[in-house]
């Protein structure tokens, strides 16, 4: 087994807590690695876990784990668990999940998860829709469809993200979040292959040959998946085809180092916007 037999890989470092007498790490915290994997499968499927159980009408419940341990880990070492979905049944769902350390295997796991009702825990067929997200994913296909299109096409989906990140998290007034322009914009929603909205932007003209991104919203379940990259990206792509040469945005403080991964540098000085501190950034369409 080798760190290239699993599309999914949690990166994480151990930590004092985690280490016992004998300064390797305590079994029972393998489990717990391997349960924060599980988490980010979740997100690279594109399904926030909470809302999805709920749309299926069901629940996932751990029915065994096997843990084989291989050699140790130690503390302030950097560690891959990694996971892959492996059968998938009638009712149930078989992963495998590895540990290494740089390329050395540590440790593997077997994990049985069953889908059953959630109040009766009685087991159900896995939803087809389910096993075909998960399908996807292992064979390296895209989990999500991304659109772009007017204010009248989308604004279904796109209000439903934005409600719930801006309104509902964040606490913005609705009088500030909905305005005349996005009768005008470009934008660009994210879904899932289950069809629910995960994220969307919206594209406005800033200047002549000049584009600005806006109210761009991600499922907070799902942010560092990859979502928002693809809302940027459609949004940039209708920027160069409509012949736009630059793009600026005003992002959330918080969220700068996930634009300037993509490209953005910062101008101008920082300011506050309906009380959240905000950065001008700028990026040239080349």
């Amino acid at each position: 087994m080798k760190p290239t037999d699993f599309r999914l890989h949690h990166r994480l470092r151990v930590r004092w807590a985690e280490v016992d007498v004998q300064h390797i790490v305590f079994n029972a915290h393998y489990l717990a690695y391997f349960d924060c994997a599980m988490t980010d499968y979740w997100r690279a499927l594109a399904l926030p876990y909470a809302e999805t159980m709920q749309q299926l009408g069901g629940d996932t419940f751990l029915r065994k784990t096997t843990v084989e341990f291989n050699a140790p880990a130690r503390m302030r070492e950097q560690l891959d668990v990694a996971l892959r979905a492996g059968r998938i049944g009638t009712s149930s769902m078989t992963y495998v999940g590895a540990i290494f350390r740089d390329h050395q295997l540590l440790a593997t796991a077997e994990l049985v998860y069953v889908f059953a009702d959630p109040v009766t825990q009685t087991s159900r067929p896995v939803p087809a829709p389910l096993r075909a997200v998960i399908e996807s994913f292992e064979a390296g296909q895209p989990v999500t469809r991304v659109q772009t299109g007017t204010w009248a096409e989308l604004a279904e989906p796109a209000r439903a993200v934005r409600t719930a990140v801006f309104v509902q998290e964040q606490g913005i007034p609705q009088e500030d979040e909905w305005d005349a322009l996005d009768d005008t914009a470009v934008h660009a929603v994210v879904t899932n292959l289950l069809g629910r909205p995960v994220g969307t932007g919206r594209l406005l003209r800033e200047a002549e040959g000049t584009a600005r991104i806006g109210r761009m919203a991600v499922d907070r379940a799902l942010r560092g998946g990859g979502v928002g990259r693809q809302v940027v990206q459609a949004l940039e792509q209708a920027a160069r085809a409509r012949g736009d040469t630059a793009v600026v945005l005003g992002a959330q403080r918080s969220a700068e180092p996930f634009y300037a991964r993509l490209g953005y540098a910062p101008y101008g000085e920082p300011y506050e916007e309906v009380g959240i501190p905000h950065i001008g950034m700028r990026r040239a369409l080349i």
